[in-house]
């Protein structure tokens, strides 16, 4: 496993390392022991996996309150995405700061997201498939987001956006740091 720095403090690419040989190649995608010795949460409770049937499809921003709140490596299995993080610790150097980095199933890479840290993506091909692993449960009570076209961040989407949950539409716009969470709401 390859870990490379991101633009977000403590979010980290992770690509493979591939063995090749006549038949393809053989490479580790996840290793307790590796992710430990970067001084990155090697826990996982749960993994996921998300399809979209349609090129355009935006998920996000989502992010679980503590104590819920939850590590994450997200990976493209089929398709490709258009990753985007948003930092959301306000003692963090980079908050409020965002990314988007594509993952595909060509490029076998993946994203490390660290606890505090928003995510959501949109898919760039139809029939996409997300695959997710958490270090904590999902908790439906702590569950939270921000809008994808919030102004505080001003994502780039590559696309417009094809399909969308209502819950998406309707997340609150952030509005900085309140005593010790995150961010706060706009009611």
């Amino acid at each position: 496993m390859i870990f490379s720095a991101t633009d977000i403090d403590g979010v980290r690419l992770i690509d493979v390392e591939a063995r090749e040989d006549a038949r393809g190649f053989f490479a580790r995608l996840w290793c307790e022991r590796e992710l430990t010795a970067q001084g990155l949460d090697a826990s996982i409770v749960q993994e996921s996996l998300s399809y979209n049937r349609w090129r355009g499809t935006l998920r996000g921003l989502h992010f679980q309150w503590p104590p819920h709140e939850e590590t994450k490596i997200v990976r493209c299995t089929r398709g490709a995405i258009f990753d985007v993080i948003v930092d959301l610790r306000s003692h963090s150097p980079t908050f409020c700061r965002w990314q988007g980095i594509e993952l595909t199933a060509a490029n076998h890479r993946a994203i490390y997201i660290p606890k505090g840290v928003a995510h959501g993506f949109q898919t760039l091909a139809d029939d996409t498939e997300v695959a997710y692993q958490m270090s904590a449960f999902h908790a439906p009570e702590a569950a939270d987001g921000h809008r994808y076209d919030d102004p505080a961040f001003a994502v780039c989407w590559p696309l417009p956006v094809s399909v969308i949950s209502e819950r998406d539409l309707g997340w609150p716009a952030f509005r900085g740091s309140l005593h010790g969470k995150s961010h706060t709401r706009l009611e």
